[in-house]
């Protein structure tokens, strides 16, 4: 993980303007952007590991998590990948 990186934005404006403007109830929003937003990460997870996402294994994320909280902890919320 590099600090240095730039903002990540999980769910472009665009993509949610193209929920927003689905035939769907507002819990069926909020899913498919969870599910979008969750892609994303996925990609970038697998990508860290170098595999393809659907090699990952259910270890291998809560890895990446915990080595993402960590770095959160120890050099701030900046230098973490997930900002929140």
């Amino acid at each position: 993980m590099n600090a240095q990186q730039p903002s990540i934005q999980f769910l472009t404006l665009e993509e949610s303007a193209k929920v927003d403007a689905a035939l769907l109830s507002s819990s069926e929003k909020f899913l498919t952007r969870l599910t979008i937003s969750s892609w994303k990460l996925l990609k970038h997870i697998a990508q860290d590991y170098n595999v393809a996402v659907e090699d990952l294994t259910t270890q291998q994320i809560i890895d990446w998590f915990e080595k993402d909280g960590k770095v959160r902890r120890e050099q701030g919320n900046e230098a973490a990948y997930l900002k929140w």
